[in-house]
């Protein structure tokens, strides 16, 4: 169960948190580091009435850190001529969570956070989960032999 420590009786499951993360950082991808996170998250939580879960949070908060290098582990496993800008933001949202969770979440299997980003994929794209399976696949390869 994901918590959320400013309430109490504030408990969902971590398919459910995933899926807030994934939704923050969608929304970051619209925002061109115009607003930070916390933002972000306010005009969420005003707009929509939504809550955001602690793991949430700092997954959204992970990514948003380490953009940067999770940027970089998509980039080099993209098709040759393929750059980022040609991924849709869902699935450069959904692969951000889940790289994410496999290289700074260590509790998680990869085998988890592979199956929730297709999952993800399939509910919120046009059924790119295939593309989003097979970079994973291949980072997972690479983050277990390193």
């Amino acid at each position: 169960m994901c918590k959320n420590t400013n309430t109490e009786s504030y408990n969902i499951t971590r398919r459910s948190a995933r899926e807030q993360a994934f939704i923050l950082l969608f929304e970051m991808s619209f925002s061109d580091d115009e607003f930070s996170l916390e933002q972000i998250k306010e005009n969420a939580m005003d707009s929509r009435d939504v809550e955001f879960c602690d793991y949430a949070v700092k997954v959204a908060q992970g990514v948003d850190k380490n953009k940067d290098e999770i940027d970089e582990i998509i980039s080099s496993h993209l098709k040759k001529g393929w750059k980022i800008s040609r991924i849709s933001k869902v699935s450069l949202a959904v692969l951000r969570l889940a790289i994410y969770e496999m290289k700074y979440e260590k509790d998680l299997p990869f085998a988890v956070s592979i199956n929730e980003a297709v999952e993800l994929s399939k509910e919120f794209s046009i059924d790119e989960s295939g593309f989003v399976n097979g970079i994973l696949g291949a980072v997972s390869r690479d983050l277990e032999n390193n």
